[in-house]
């Protein structure tokens, strides 16, 4: 889906953040690449539309989208972060040959609650490590 700049301001403004140049910018790329970037992927990409960009100025930015709910961060067994934007509740999968990362659905309820009794569930992630189809091919 393609999203113009009044879709990204509009976006931001109802997850309550002031829309500026580089949150407008930092949002598009991560909806149009959902690939979970680490910020250097995200500066890379963007620092020629934006010369005075930091790496600074895109960890703030991607701080407060983590704040307001906007991205997810994923911490595999790497020690570079990755950033989603897709907030809703799914598993990951990455290739332990390329190291892409593969998203899939799961149900809200893949575990019983009543397993967890007394405890408090903030959030939940499930990454599965393997060979993926077009490696294995």
């Amino acid at each position: 889906m393609e999203y113009n700049n009044n879709d990204l301001i509009e976006y931001l403004t109802k997850h309550q953040i002031k829309p500026s140049t580089i949150r407008i910018k930092t949002l598009g790329y991560l909806l149009k690449n959902k690939n979970h970037p680490t910020v250097d992927d995200i500066y890379k990409s963007l620092k020629d539309e934006i010369p005075t960009l930091s790496k600074t100025s895109i960890y703030n930015t991607l701080d407060l989208f983590l704040e307001k709910g906007v991205v997810k961060i994923l911490s595999l067994q790497e020690k570079e972060l990755r950033y989603d934007i897709d907030t809703n509740i799914h598993a990951h999968f990455k290739c332990e040959k390329c190291g892409k990362l593969y998203d899939f659905p799961i149900s809200p309820n893949f575990f019983s609650e009543d397993s967890l009794d007394g405890f408090i569930v903030n959030d939940r992630d499930i990454h599965l490590y393997g060979i993926c189809k077009e490696c294995n091919r």
